[in-house]
């Protein structure tokens, strides 16, 4: 597998060769990185002219991604906007000697119970364990649902803070990582992620035979991964 960098017409794309029977291109969220995976035995002149037909197609997916609707950075204040598993929520802040926590009130909002004083930090940090727990109690039912219907044992499924990556996997020590920011996202999106990572249990790459194995088990998993790539994007996790 061999991987270099190009440039036509000023596009910068990372290609790779592996032993796949078609070219597979993306851009790919928050800036508009392009990645393509190519056969083997593709030439140099067939890659440059298959790219040079897709530069329109290219340019427009990267002007999507800058258009993208982005948080602006959390205050962490009464009124604020947050979302919990693709549900908007308006922040209550209520200040008490009592233990940190957070609530849900009504299906429409949630209460951030502080300290009088607390910092943004401090309370971004209560946020994080919020959404860890709400992630943590669903992950039993993803196991079951789709580590049955790909056909993968998983030993250990983590939640971690990712700058890139809705997720990875360690198929040696079958392994999946989600990221925190999951939590916000509709269920369908979750979906489309864990049985992703499941996929590449099975198959490291994205090669046709992947493409099959993803679509076997998860037929909708176009409309979905579109909707989380263009979604509105976290300005924690994405640094706009």
């Amino acid at each position: 597998m061999t991987t270099k960098t190009i440039t036509l017409q000023k596009l910068k794309i990372s290609t790779t060769r592996k032993d796949i029977k078609n070219i597979h291109l993306g851009v790919y969220p928050p800036d508009g990185k392009i990645r393509a995976s190519i056969p083997l035995k593709t030439s140099d002149e067939t890659l440059r002219l298959f790219l040079i037909s897709k530069t329109s197609w290219i340019k427009k997916q990267q002007v999507k991604f800058l258009q993208q609707e982005r948080q602006s950075k959390r205050e962490y204040v009464s009124g604020e906007s947050h979302y919990l598993f693709g549900n908007r929520y308006r922040l209550n802040v209520i200040h008490t000697d009592e233990s940190p926590k957070i609530t849900l009130s009504k299906k429409t909002h949630l209460n951030l119970y502080v300290k009088s004083g607390s910092t943004t930090q401090q309370k971004e940090k209560l946020f994080d364990r919020f959404y860890r727990q709400e992630l943590e109690t669903i992950i039993p039912q993803l196991l079951k649902k789709w580590g049955e219907k790909v056909g993968v044992d998983v030993n250990q499924v983590k939640i971690r803070k990712m700058k890139t990556k809705w997720g990875t996997c360690d198929a040696k020590k079958k392994q999946i990582l989600l990221n925190l920011e999951m939590a916000k996202k509709p269920p369908h999106c979750i979906d489309y992620v864990f049985v992703h990572e499941l996929v590449h249990m099975i198959e490291r790459n994205h090669t046709d035979r992947f493409i099959e194995l993803l679509e076997s088990a998860y037929p909708k998993w176009k409309k979905s991964k579109q909707e989380l790539n263009h979604g509105i994007l976290s300005y924690s996790v994405w640094k706009c």
